[in-house]
């Protein structure tokens, strides 16, 4: 479906900025808002870091875009959303990579107590040393 369709189905209004994020976002990673935010500038010129933000958080809301916070790492934002994918982290570079449900589907992980909770979602991080780091550590 093309950015300005998925936009209007989730009720928000087709805007520059937001065309350009999700056009960010849309080339993959995990990206920080910084990096976001000079990627948009070089596609539509002019626009404040805190319209950035402001995008990515309607985004998020609209659930077109999912918010990643490592421990100890700056928030991350990416486009894959709606499949309760985990995360594996090197605590070295922070580089961050994609890995698929641990086992079945989501939640993906079933708690030991749920409390009275109607568990929806399940948030996994995996720690090590990427490749480029075992690297440089050997």
């Amino acid at each position: 479906m093309p950015a300005e369709e998925e936009l209007r189905s989730r009720g928000l209004r087709v805007t520059r900025p937001r065309l350009a994020v999700l056009d960010v976002l849309a080339q993959g990673g995990h990206l920080g808002v910084d990096e976001i935010a000079r990627r948009v500038r070089d596609r539509i010129g002019a626009v404040s870091t805190q319209a950035v933000y402001d995008v990515l958080h309607a985004l998020t809301q609209a659930g077109l875009a999912r918010r990643i916070e490592p421990a100890g790492g700056s928030t991350r934002y990416e486009a894959r959303t709606g499949d309760n994918h985990h995360h594996v982290v090197c605590r070295g570079c922070g580089a961050v990579g994609d890995v698929d449900c641990a086992v079945g589907t989501a939640p993906c992980l079933e708690p030991s107590a749920r409390h009275g909770f109607v568990i929806d979602e399940a948030e996994v991080t995996f720690w090590g040393l990427c490749p480029s780091c075992q690297q440089g550590s050997a």
